[in-house]
């Protein structure tokens, strides 16, 4: 099995000279993070995952969660000093207020950090993953006595932390949800019901686990519109002995899942447990996807993280294998065969792989240091643009880079031909693993369905007109270089299919929403190749700006874009197609005949 070996160099050149991450150093965190700290944070970032999480995966794997009679899990052999040591090392808190004991570094850096961290061990990152997200929503709609009690040992990695939405009979729809919260005289409430699919719902990495959960309090509106978000701890804090007492919740079974075997996937009972409402009452919705929209980027990374994972393991492999020889000769005539790296079949499915990391690895970069700027720039109009691109581009990270991270490890394990379907190899884990990808934090069906039922027509196009703008200027800008000509013209020809796409929606659409469902997740692809494909036109264009400074490394790697542009951008018209077909034909099927 090769092992893991996280992309600083990459990162690092893609934060310096094609996002301009520096320029950035008026804002608040920005000026503690120069290029000598962040390469030292990246590198440190870097040797903890390939030395003490990568080695934990395949055991994790194996091993898995146990619940014990008592009802407490236990995590797989190695995860709760690994927890520890990545508490102690301040990953948790990176991007965190100081205020409540967070470090204040910008979250593309935090981002980064988790691509590598789930590269090497998935379903260890979840655990911290969640409590990051448990964060962002408290520090966004928390009060200030929640603010104290539960940021700063969630910071810490003391407590962790779990959102808890799904019910049995509410996934997608959660106006459907059942629990129910019944308010105590204290002021706090009685939660009780029972949550399903709950990551990290719980274990024994922590002193104590902080749920937050979607109920409905009595007499509340039917639908979406009564939910409202509480936080709920597995041991409720006592301010004057530090103490917790325990609550009327617990883990009654654990998932049995195809992936991720080593993150406890809980369904949890909640008996009338003592909770206290998250914001206003009833906007328990907007609260929660504070929550969810942090997830569905680390999702998204999630996939590329698989993606970058894979194609280490194939490329490893493909260039050890020996079986047949060259079409143009044996490369190796001592040896009884040549490498399988020669064959061009084997080449075409590493480029692919490749040419997609880089570039989503890119993406990726720039929409965190987007969300960074939403937050901490002074200028009312940056923020708007930069939460418009986030908004934008957020169901198209989470869906494009699940399936397309999904598809990829499966061809990463089609390099191993029959090898691969072995547990021993280790590809077929990540499969396995990067399948739920697409499934949770919002099935990526429902990534497009939001994309072009809300995001699209919000504030009047406003978003999408932006970044129509922002990629033609890009191309206006660099059309007449010739050696910019192998990005520039396919991307081009790209951005006429979104534009077209996007046209006709608007004309087809609007009086036949089936038109626009049943376009949709093409669209999201679209717009997924054409940024991707601008950010590989960006790629480009540092690399040229560098010149002799440029590393073997970077000027190696536009072979990659190249590659993408020529064998993988292309697509973009197969998905207009499939747009401009409409949805008459697949809604005329009687259900019966399917």
């Amino acid at each position: 099995m090769q092992n893991y070996r996280a992309p600083v160099d990459n990162v690092l050149f893609l934060l310096a000279d094609v996002l301009g991450f520096y320029r950035h150093a008026n804002l608040p965190g920005f000026a503690d993070a120069g290029p000598e700290e962040v390469a030292a944070i990246l590198a440190e970032g870097a040797r903890f995952s390939e030395d003490v999480l990568a080695p934990l995966n395949r055991t994790g794997d194996i091993e898995g969660c146990v619940r014990n009679p008592d009802g407490s899990v236990t995590t797989p052999p190695g995860f709760r000093e690994a927890h520890r040591a990545y508490a102690a090392g301040g990953w948790i808190g990176l991007a965190g207020d100081p205020a409540h004991g967070g470090q204040g570094l910008p979250y593309v850096l935090a981002a980064a950090m988790n691509e590598f961290v789930t590269s090497a061990n998935m379903a260890f990152g979840m655990y911290p993953g969640l409590t990051q997200g448990a964060i962002a929503a408290l520090t966004l709609h928390g009060s200030d006595d929640q603010k104290r009690t539960y940021l700063p040992k969630l910071m810490s990695g003391e407590w962790a932390g779990t959102m808890n939405l799904t019910e049995p009979q509410a996934g997608t729809d959660l106006g459907l949800l059942r629990t129910r919260a019944t308010p105590n005289a204290d002021g706090s409430f009685a939660i009780t019901g029972t949550k399903i699919f709950i990551s990290s719902g719980e274990h024994d990495l922590a002193d104590n686990i902080v749920h937050l959960v979607l109920a409905r309090i009595e007499g509340a509106p039917p639908g979406t519109k009564g939910l409202s978000l509480f936080v709920v701890p597995k041991l409720i804090p006592d301010p004057d002995s530090g103490a917790g007492t325990r609550n009327a919740l617990s883990c009654v079974s654990l998932e049995r899942k195809m992936g991720i075997h080593g993150n406890a996937t809980c369904v949890m009972s909640y008996g009338g447990a003592t909770g206290w409402l998250v914001g206003a009452r009833d906007k328990g919705l907007r609260a929660m996807f504070t929550m969810m929209n942090e997830a569905r980027l680390g999702v998204g990374i999630q996939g590329l993280a698989l993606s970058e994972a894979a194609v280490q393991m194939a490329a490893h492999y493909a260039r050890e294998r020996l079986q047949g020889r060259a079409l143009t000769g044996a490369v190796q005539p001592a040896a009884p065969a040549d490498p399988i790296i020669v064959h061009p079949d084997i080449r075409r499915t590493l480029a692919a792989i490749r040419g997609f990391n880089i570039a989503a690895r890119a993406l990726m970069l720039s929409v965190a240091l987007d969300a960074d700027i939403a937050v901490r720039s002074p200028d009312a109009a940056v923020q708007e643009a930069a939460e418009d691109r986030v908004g934008l581009l957020t169901p198209v990270i989470k869906g494009v880079f699940t399936d397309r991270g999904f598809d990829n490890a499966v061809a990463a394990q089609q390099v191993f031909g029959g090898a691969g379907y072995i547990a021993d190899t280790g590809i077929e884990q990540l499969v396995r693993d990067a399948r739920i990808t697409m499934i949770y934090e919002g099935a990526n069906g429902i990534q497009a369905l939001d994309l072009v039922g809300r995001k699209l027509p919000r504030d009047g196009g406003r978003a999408i007109t932006a970044f129509f703008a922002e990629v033609g200027d890009f191309i206006a800008a660099h059309e007449d270089d010739a050696a910019l000509r192998p990005f520039v013209r396919p991307l081009k020809k790209a951005l006429d299919d979104l534009q077209g796409a996007t046209v006709w929606f608007m004309a087809n659409a609007m009086t036949k929403p089936d038109n626009g469902a049943a376009g949709a997740t093409d669209y999201m692809h679209l717009l997924g190749l054409v940024a991707l494909g601008h950010m590989w036109g960006r790629i480009a264009v540092a690399v040229a700006a560098k010149g002799t400074a440029a590393t073997e490394t970077e000027k190696a790697d536009l072979l990659f874009g190249r590659a993408f542009m020529e064998r993988t951008l292309p697509e973009t018209g197969l998905r207009l197609a499939r747009i401009q077909a409409g949805a008459e034909t697949i809604m005329a099927i009687p259900a019966e005949d399917f």
